[in-house]
């Protein structure tokens, strides 16, 4: 049973302000209804809006979060004009731009705003130079979730030891795994270094108002995939049956404090 990013959900003070915001800046697909509802990002894997209240309690958590929150969400697209159509939408609607769009020292075209729940995103065009109109809406051509953590040949032992493949792996400075389908990337990088990429100050503290979410193909392979979670460094939090639904959810963190949601059919 291997680990994969299936799902990010985001703890946000409003969810149908929440969904209202996400709904005009990447034109996703509703999906699901109920706790279970949520955005499908374009097949690059899918947001989940939770009250933040609820999903602390459900990690284990106070909801209390300050400062940076150790994870910068992304999405990648064709090229930069659609890197700009989409932080014009997110600032029209509340965000707040960290990094405004432009070319950087090696590149690469990027953008990082705030969103209005807290959550900071960075934006990424595959191509250096825009070579046909933009799209509308906007395509997203992947989505990922970066990790700053203690180090990050130390993370990387962790997620291998659940499954996942590594892509690309520059020691202490920069590792991800490798991505399918319907998936989100997951990236690990320094905590100061993730935090200066993104333009924001490294400190912070409380909960991520993040949790990664893996969905198991039966409540025997999440089983499986929790049994291994603490030989390899991390900490099971909870492993239990949702009273009334039958399917099965357990909650852990890595070894640096991420939380994980392990789930069947969501």
């Amino acid at each position: 049973m291997a680990l994969s990013l299936d799902a990010i959900a985001l703890g946000v003070p409003h969810v149908e302000a929440a969904h209202a915001f996400y709904t005009t800046v990447f034109s996703p697909t509703a999906i699901g209804d109920g706790q279970d509802a949520g955005l499908d990002l374009h097949g690059t894997g899918r947001l989940l809006l939770r009250q933040i209240d609820a999903l602390a309690a459900d990690a284990g958590m106070s909801p209390d979060t300050s400062g940076f929150r150790g994870c910068v969400l992304s999405v990648i697209v064709d090229q930069p004009g659609e890197v700009g159509t989409l932080l014009d939408a997110a600032t029209a609607n509340g965000a707040t731009v960290v990094r405004p769009a432009k070319k950087r020292i090696f590149g690469e075209f990027t953008s990082v705003y705030r969103a209005p729940d807290g959550a900071v995103w960075k934006l990424a065009a595959a191509a250096k130079k825009d070579t046909r109109p933009s799209d509308a809406p906007v395509r997203l051509t992947e989505t990922a979730a970066y990790l700053g953590v203690t180090r990050p040949k130390a993370a990387k032992l962790f997620y291998e030891a659940l499954g996942m493949d590594v892509d690309r792996d520059y020691g202490d400075k920069f590792v991800d795994f490798a991505v399918t389908d319907g998936v989100c990337r997951l990236g690990l990088l320094p905590r100061p270094a993730l935090a200066k990429d993104a333009g924001v100050d490294e400190r912070g503290h409380g909960f991520p108002a993040v949790v990664l979410t893996h969905v198991a193909a039966s409540r025997e392979d999440a089983i499986t995939l929790l049994k291994a979670v603490e030989p390899a460094g991390g900490r099971v939090v909870t492993a239990e049956a949702r009273t009334g639904q039958g399917d099965y959810v357990g909650y852990f963190t890595d070894p640096d404090g991420q939380h994980w949601a392990v789930t069947v059919g969501a």
